[in-house]
């Protein structure tokens, strides 16, 4: 099923783990205790973004599902 909010969602959520990523990173290289909390503070944002998308996506996915099935 080809959605183009659907397809956004998702790009979205790549971005979100790519970010993730790169702050797990950072946050292993780096030793002071002030960074390490900002870092952490930004990875429980994402997460909390990449919960609200799954959320998002899955309440589209339901709503399409059931537009499909009033349709035929």
């Amino acid at each position: 099923m080809r959605d183009p909010y659907l397809d956004e969602l998702k790009s979205d959520f790549a971005n979100y783990t790519n970010n993730l990523k790169k702050l797990k990173k950072k946050l292993l290289k780096t030793d002071s205790p002030q960074e390490q909390e900002k870092i952490i503070r930004q990875i429980d944002n994402i997460a909390k973004q990449m919960e609200n998308n799954q959320k998002q996506s899955t309440k589209v996915t339901k709503s399409r599902i059931r537009e499909r099935r009033t349709k035929k």
